[in-house]
């Protein structure tokens, strides 16, 4: 049980960098932080690819957060 969690914990850790790297990168030059333009860019709803992959990153996290409290659980014993 303890291996197969453990696999599982490495394939999770895996496709957590793998959705990290495929977001999307939001640059802001210097010239629209001066101008005010980056006020406004946190406010708007995530579409599309970017809410996709927020939301498998979101899952990926907590599946890792809960397999590492369940090998700790069994690595107790």
């Amino acid at each position: 049980m303890y291996n197969f969690i453990m696999t599982l914990l490495i394939i999770v850790s895996v496709l957590i960098i793998i959705a990290t790297m495929m977001q999307p990168q939001k640059q802001q030059d210097a010239l629209n932080a001066l101008s005010g333009g980056a006020v406004f860019s946190g406010q708007t709803k995530k579409r599309g690819f970017e809410a996709f992959m927020q939301k498998v990153t979101s899952v990926l996290l907590v599946l890792f957060f809960a397999f590492s409290i369940i090998l700790a659980i069994l690595s107790s014993k």
